[in-house]
């Protein structure tokens, strides 16, 4: 009898122990945001957090996103990313799924979708034959494989696609999450992580919400094209301000924080290196350079020419980088000649646009002028050729021959005066 307890025993911790061991094997479910522009900050970002998340054998993955897209690219690398993840991913989608959103969206096995969300709308820009010919292959590829009617997702990017009962024609396909659950591009719709696993037969221990690093946040703001082009056009008339005004002030200042942030952002979300920003640099030593050596010569074109190719190679595209580049230009042109001409007008553009004169009536002189000489006689003290030496009234004065060479101890009289200059000529 004694025994029979005893087993019982072990069997009842046998049990419990293999119940502790099976609970800590269930791995957790992580939720990552996939929010905002898509570019290459979020697909850094995204690169690196799905590194740590395997490394803690999930269970699964949902991706949550809210997006109105971004670039075509970096939506095709983030595809990537998830289809060759070997464990179960979701995508949500909170809010909405535009563009770049479509591709991301689909590229998980399940889609679920909330019940204000919508998912469409995914047309390139530039929208010419060739972008969107390559942009449709990635959607209808990755719809095949996930088991979505390519037909419907090609809707969404291309106007001349046309389903009867689905779509308008001539207008791009978006879809409510009800009109997605119908059509199959979505699984369900739900707004609890909880009823979404246990609809997929998921089981897990915990859901590990992730947020968005600071840097992301942050890079995303400052290498967005419109910050871009703020921030260069900051920079550039920092610039024009510190040229105007003496010593280093406010204009240096404003120029560097501007600078130092477009730099900063495109830096942090990948699109550049130090390298770009050590050409730039190099091109505002040359121009420094320029502004002290009288004239514009090579280092004035060299840091014009750095300084161009910096901002350039510090963006992801050329083009990309041209349309902030010349709207920034544009706008410090405009700019500068605002502050050229009204700055005698304003007191607060008084201090860094120069407007003083300084009149003659005033006392000012650039030189001490002689005009009391004009029409006076004297002699040569020294030979004139044509600059010497002449006498007046016992004065000896600095004169200048107005006929070419004349001797010395030759009467002669001032003819023309041009500030401190005197103009003789034979009597």
């Amino acid at each position: 009898m004694k025994w029979k307890k005893t087993l019982i025993l072990f069997i009842f911790i046998f049990l419990l122990l293999n119940n502790v061991v099976s609970s800590e094997n269930i791995g957790d479910v992580y939720v990552i945001p996939i929010k905002g522009e898509i570019n290459r900050a979020t697909y850094n970002y995204l690169k690196t957090t799905l590194n740590d998340v395997l490394k803690k054998d999930p269970k699964a993955i949902i991706f949550e996103i809210d997006t109105y897209g971004g670039l075509i690219d970096e939506a095709e690398k983030i595809k990537n990313l998830i289809i060759e993840l070997d464990i179960p991913t979701i995508s949500f989608v909170n809010n909405k799924a535009v563009s770049a959103g479509v591709l991301i969206t689909i590229s998980s096995e399940k889609v679920v979708m909330s019940h204000s969300s919508t998912i469409g709308s995914a047309e390139t820009i530039p929208n010419n034959e060739k972008v969107l010919s390559m942009w449709k292959g990635f959607l209808r590829d990755v719809a095949q494989l996930r088991g979505r009617d390519p037909k419907v997702i090609e809707a969404m990017a291309d106007t001349d696609v046309y389903i009867e009962g689905v779509s308008e024609k001539g207008k791009l396909l978006n879809l409510t999450s009800k009109e997605a659950l119908k059509l199959g591009v979505c699984d369900l719709i739900s707004n609890n992580y909880d009823e979404m696993l246990q609809f997929f037969n998921i089981s897990y221990g915990d859901i590990i919400k992730l947020e968005e690093s600071k840097e992301l946040k942050v890079s995303k703001i400052l290498s967005n094209p419109y910050m871009n082009t703020l921030l260069l056009t900051i920079g550039f008339v920092g610039m024009v301000i510190e040229i105007f005004t003496p010593g280093f002030g406010i204009g240096g200042t404003i120029s560097i924080l501007g600078f130092g942030l477009f730099f900063a952002g495109n830096i942090i979300a990948g699109y550049s290196h130090w390298t770009s920003l050590a050409i730039f640099v190099v091109g505002l030593i040359l121009l420094v350079v320029e502004a002290i050596v009288p004239g514009f010569g090579l280092p004035g074109i060299s840091g014009i020419i750095l300084v161009i190719v910096g901002i350039i190679l510090s963006m992801d595209t050329l083009v990309s980088a041209l349309i902030p580049l010349s709207i920034a230009i544009i706008l410090t042109t405009i700019i500068t000649i605002l502050l050229v001409k009204l700055g005698h007008k304003s007191p607060h553009l008084e201090k860094i646009v120069l407007t003083t004169r300084q009149e003659n009536e005033e006392g000012y002189l650039s030189a001490y002028s002689k005009d009391e000489y004009l029409g006076k006689e004297g002699i040569t003290v020294s030979e004139l050729r044509p600059s010497g030496i002449i006498e007046i009234d016992g004065k000896r004065i600095d004169a200048l021959s107005d006929e070419g060479f004349i001797p010395k101890n030759t009467p002669v009289k001032i003819v023309r005066v041009e500030g401190p200059k005197i103009f003789v000529r034979r009597i």
